[in-house]
């Protein structure tokens, strides 16, 4: 394994019921800023949960942010957290809740532009408003990581920003509270964590290592338990396996020693700019058909993932065989959950594709060095 240095200061409470811990976990802060999506926090009850767990504190509501998340409702969010001086940020929701909760806690501590300033510049912050989570929707892992991805629509640009100041000081994970989400929603949610498992499992190095052997287990678990859940969405074993995957697969500790990739993400994050598609569902597209263009050379490698993930024996098979086998049971797996594997399932067609690749960002990484002729290959393979 290559050197690391690994630290995760989040504050992880996983019950049935951890909302109740809220009202300690909030005691030092005053002035809260309240992040949520579209209303179904108070359908299902959870808003008026948190709204006890915040009795005594000042409270000022951003409702209305949208799966992959725009800059709109950040430029809100910081005019609110500057006009009544917020202490602190409590994002109730899933990945987009807390990504735009992160953009907002930084952007509000600086004097320039935020996506100038974060997502395009990549200046690093030195100061942000704390913030906390409260999970209703699994998949990205922001809750117990320090990044965050936003869409700008006008320049149809969606990437991200990270910095140690915007990891959550807690984030409070009740099974749950997951099961009333749109069984596509969960579905995009379960491939987004198999996906960010791949972008660390399918880099260098390639020898036997820990951060691999854990990948493995994540990955056969994901299988197990989304099956479970596609069945019945309310058993709590699955549920909470796949919460806690979800957790595990982004907070740092499956690339401890690797290289990463991420050019799937990239890939990703052009095609629902465009298309404004759930990320998840793009994943399902677009990761297959990324591994198909890059797998020469790292055989061996597709080869353990048969056997160890799926559980498919591949000494007789030629490093070609068992790469291609191996990508076609990532397809199989995303097709049996319900995902789309093909462009056209999303009524994308190829008018956009070229322009596209162009917005899409070029850059080496352990298992390729694409361009964007490269990349506008990649995009025509999964129409």
């Amino acid at each position: 394994m290559d050197g690391f240095i690994f630290r995760n200061p989040v504050k992880i409470i996983f019950k049935e019921g951890a909302v109740e811990h809220l009202k300690e976990e909030i005691k030092p802060y005053n002035r809260i800023l309240l992040v949520y999506g579209g209303g179904s926090i108070k359908k299902t009850g959870i808003y008026d949960k948190v709204m006890k767990g915040l009795e005594g504190k000042s409270v000022t509501e951003l409702s209305g942010i949208i799966p992959n998340p725009e800059t709109t409702k950040v430029y809100e969010g910081i005019e609110l957290c500057r006009k009544n001086d917020i202490d602190f940020i409590l994002a109730v929701g899933g990945g987009s809740v807390i990504d735009s909760a992160k953009a907002i806690a930084a952007g509000a501590k600086l004097d320039g532009d935020f996506w100038d300033e974060l997502f395009m510049k990549k200046n690093d912050i030195t100061d942000a408003i704390p913030l906390g989570s409260v999970l209703t929707m699994v998949g990205t892992g922001s809750e117990m990581n320090s990044g965050g991805v936003i869409t700008n629509p006008d320049v149809k640009i969606k990437c991200s920003y990270g910095n140690p100041l915007l990891y959550p000081v807690f984030s409070l994970l009740d099974p749950t509270f997951t099961y009333t989400v749109p069984k596509i929603q969960m579905v995009s949610g379960i491939v987004d964590m198999f996906s960010h498992i791949m972008e660390v499992y399918f880099s260098l190095p390639d020898d036997d290592n820990i951060s691999d052997n854990l990948s493995e287990s994540l990955m056969a678990a994901v299988i197990r338990n989304a099956r479970i859940a596609i069945k019945n969405q309310e058993d709590y074993g699955a549920r909470s396996n796949l919460m806690w995957i979800a957790s595990l697969a982004i907070n740092g500790l499956l690339a401890l020693g690797k290289g990463e990739d991420w050019q799937s993400h990239t890939l990703e994050h052009t095609l629902s700019a465009y298309y404004h598609i759930p990320h998840g569902l793009g994943l399902a597209i677009v990761h297959p058909h990324y591994l198909k263009y890059v797998y020469k050379g790292h055989g061996d490698k597709f080869k353990r993932f048969l056997k160890r993930v799926f559980d498919v024996d591949p000494s007789e098979m030629n490093e070609d065989e068992a790469a291609e086998l191996a990508i076609s049971k990532i397809q199989d797996l995303f097709k049996e959950l319900g995902a789309p594997t093909k462009l056209h399932e999303m009524d994308i067609d190829e008018s956009r594709l070229e322009e596209m690749a162009m917005n899409t960002d070029e850059f080496k990484v352990d298992y390729s060095d694409l361009k964007h002729e490269d990349i506008l290959k990649i995009y025509k393979s999964a129409l």
